[in-house]
């Protein structure tokens, strides 16, 4: 089965809902009760209202996580910087993300944003900003927590909503942003974090000052110990340790090289300007299936400030999923994890990383490295790629788990929700994924997994209709088009085909990389 995505210009709404009598989109339901009505497994007040508020937790993570639906197609997932957006203009997307009291902020700094609820989550301007991106790379957590949680009793006793408040590890508060008017405003927020940061990292230039007063004035152990406490705020200041380690090096300390770290990236507020029209102009030439134009842009903005990881982000992607050039992506994406990168950027590259590693057959560090892309930031395109390969892998069980928790992440979208159909399509629901591909058969990047549910349902011809579809008119690279023939073949979902003449015909351009399933066993993999 097919997770990839690409273009999806105006995505229309699912005409149907039989999707929800399939799997509940509460994440962790056993296989008993998914798709059971909540009146029938909450029978108390109590439990339903508990499970309203789960829900409504769920859907404001929902709307923090950015969404996937601005990119489709076959293969493995991606595009338009693996992640895509609420709008199809945002290229720098805040990576929110649910804080509760048993995964604690354990460095550095945190913001708690305590909205009112989905709505403003939905309508806030704290949603994008280049500024509070590139601080969540420096050890900056951005976090949303719930009023009615312990920490929310802790920190908004009052409960006056929306508030934001800036935490220290050891749970300390620095500041806090009141709303006005109701609202939270990011210029707001970004002076807050940036006003902290900025004092910090005074001192830490106080600290490197004494330093070298003390080396001048002989005593340079204790020189040597100061820098060293400055080296160690590298994931905050990475420009000021790479300084430190210069200081290093002239008394004797050589076991760090001062080339090799990073500096931090530009906040001048000229350059982001720069940066976030240069970005924006490339998501426009993307969105429209440019991408030359688009990979010079991203490029240019890139090299405005070579240590934002954004524009790599997006060449990545750009490689990987629509030009098929692996090997620029690959180097791309090891750029990234090689910097201080944000956890959405970082989540993006494993993913990408693990995709290609597996097409090349290497199933577990492949495997890996898309579920280390998982707990750096939840992507609903590596969950929907790790239900592929447990699909593929002959495990019901992990591919449903995981398109369970693709789908949570964004219910209504139709490409998850097409997806999903394509899995009902293989678990007994043949008529409700019939009708989720006749409703969106319209739907062209969608045509991949629309082949699979009719491959499933036995009607051939039209399965290789659509696959037809997918290669020769969605496609636009003989080297993408070649990969994706040959997880076709490889692909559990197009079992029934895989001795068909007519099938190997069509995907007779497969590039050969991964092993062919034995015909009467399980495939061997995605």
């Amino acid at each position: 089965m097919s997770a990839d995505r690409r273009r999806l210009p105006k995505t229309p709404k699912l005409k149907s809902k039989s999707i929800t009598s399939w799997m509940h989109l509460v994440p962790g339901k056993d296989e008993e009760s998914a798709g059971r009505p909540a009146a029938l497994e909450y029978n108390s007040r109590m439990k339903t209202s508990l499970l309203q508020r789960v829900v409504c937790l769920l859907m404001i993570y929902v709307l923090l996580v950015p969404q996937t639906w601005a990119t489709c197609g076959g293969g493995g997932g991606g595009g338009m910087g693996g992640m895509g957006g609420g709008s199809s203009q945002q290229t720098y997307q805040v990576p929110w993300k649910l804080i509760t009291p048993q995964e604690p902020v354990k460095e550095g700094l945190a913001v708690y944003w305590f909205p009112t609820g989905k709505q403003e989550v939905e309508k806030s301007s704290l949603r994008e900003s280049r500024t509070l991106q590139l601080y969540s790379q420096q050890c900056v957590t951005m976090g949303i927590v719930d009023v009615q949680s312990a920490l929310g009793q802790k920190y908004v006793p009052d409960g006056k909503l929306p508030v934001a408040l800036l935490v220290q590890a050891d749970g300390t508060v620095v500041n806090k942003i009141e709303n006005k008017d109701g609202k939270l405003k990011v210029g707001d927020l970004e002076k807050l974090v940036e006003s902290e940061m900025k004092k910090r990292e005074s001192a830490v230039k106080e600290k490197m000052e004494a330093a070298k007063a003390k080396a001048k004035s002989g005593d340079n152990q204790a020189a040597i110990a100061e820098l060293k406490q400055v080296v160690e705020q590298k994931c905050m200041f990475p420009g000021k340790a790479k300084d430190a380690v210069k200081e290093l090096k002239k008394l004797g300390v050589n076991d760090l090289n001062a080339e090799a770290m990073p500096d931090g990236p530009n906040f001048d507020p000229v350059v982001s300007a720069r940066i976030q029209k240069t970005m924006a102009m490339g998501l426009m030439a993307e969105n429209d299936a440019k991408y030359t134009l688009a990979q010079k842009y991203y490029t240019a903005a890139h090299n405005i400030d070579p240590n934002d990881p954004t524009p790599l982000r997006y060449l990545g992607e750009l490689y990987r999923h629509h030009t098929g050039e692996w090997d620029k992506a690959r180097t791309t994406f090891n750029a990234i994890l090689a910097m201080p990168a944000d956890p959405l950027s970082r989540a993006v590259a494993l993913h990408g990383l693990g995709k290609m590693t597996i097409h090349e057959g290497d199933f577990k560090k492949g495997l890996g490295l898309m579920e280390a892309s998982t707990q750096e930031f939840p992507l609903a395109l590596a969950y929907r790629n790790l239900a592929v390969y447990w699909n593929s892998e002959g495990d019901k069980v992990k591919a449903d788990q995981y398109t369970r928790q693709a789908l949570a992440l964004d219910p209504q979208e139709p490409f998850n929700l097409i997806f999903a159909a394509a899995f009902m399509a293989g678990n007994g629901h043949g008529d409700e994924a019939l009708k989720i591909a006749k409703d969106n058969e319209a739907i062209l990047c969608a045509s991949y997994n629309l082949a699979a549910i009719y491959a499933q349902l036995g009607q051939k011809e039209k399965a290789l209709s659509l696959l037809k579809r997918h290669f020769f008119e969605y496609e636009r690279y003989q080297s993408v088009r070649s990969k994706e023939m040959m997880e076709a073949r490889v692909d559990a979902v197009f079992a029934s085909l895989y001795k068909d003449p007519q099938f190997v015909a069509l995907t007779s351009g497969a590039d050969g990389r991964l092993p062919l399933p034995a015909m009467g066993s399980k495939p061997a993999g995605n």
